[in-house]
């Protein structure tokens, strides 16, 4: 009884360290090819998580700004930890003005982004990225407003801080413009934009 209770232990151990060491592929719903997980249910709030399948995300993602699922709609607020991770296929990502925050290394490795899509600088300034891997930026490069690549960045007079990694990356970007109204610019904001010049 004694042998058995070690390996019992032995095994619940082992256990929990892969249970923690394995990113969760569980999501709560998925539409149109988008896989999202609950936040509130009283506000109806939901993130962007991980393909709940083996494949991954590829091509052209549009993340909307809401979502429908069982006759209730979700606003679309957050991007979550490893939700693209490693999808070398993502070639294009749109992010809608609902999003606020995008969670640890939602984007790393995804060596085959080539831009990524936005309709507002300023919602697009004031998302809360979890680190340099969460923006999609990091492999991007390219940065798109409305269709047109950012080359010649004015930030919004509404803008008072520019967050951490907000534009890090965007080797596009030839010059800069930050208005008066900014106070505060975050760690890494526009690190590696090798193309700046004014």
């Amino acid at each position: 009884m004694i042998h058995f209770a070690k390996h019992f232990r032995a095994l619940l151990a082992i256990a929990m360290m892969l249970r923690v060491a394995l990113p969760t592929l569980a999501h709560d719903f998925e539409v149109d090819d988008i896989y999202y997980n609950y936040l509130d249910e009283t506000f109806k709030t939901v993130e962007v998580t991980i393909n709940g399948s083996s494949s991954k995300y590829t091509g052209v993602v549009i993340i909307p700004s809401s979502v429908t699922y069982n006759d209730s709609t979700y606003t679309v607020i957050s991007i979550g930890d490893d939700a693209f991770y490693g999808c070398t296929g993502l070639t294009s990502v749109t992010i809608p003005n609902s999003v606020s925050s995008i969670g640890s290394s939602a984007f790393n490795r995804c060596s085959g982004l080539t831009e990524v899509n936005i309709s507002d600088l300023s919602a697009w300034c004031k998302i809360d990225f979890e680190n340099s891997t969460a923006n999609p930026l990091r492999y991007a490069t390219k940065l798109k407003l409305n269709g047109s690549e950012i080359k010649d960045l004015v930030i919004p007079n509404n803008i008072t801080e520019i967050k951490d990694y907000a534009f890090a990356g965007c080797i596009g970007l030839t010059s800069v413009t930050i208005p008066n109204s900014v106070t505060s610019i975050g760690d890494e904001a526009f690190f590696y934009c090798s193309g700046l010049t004014e």
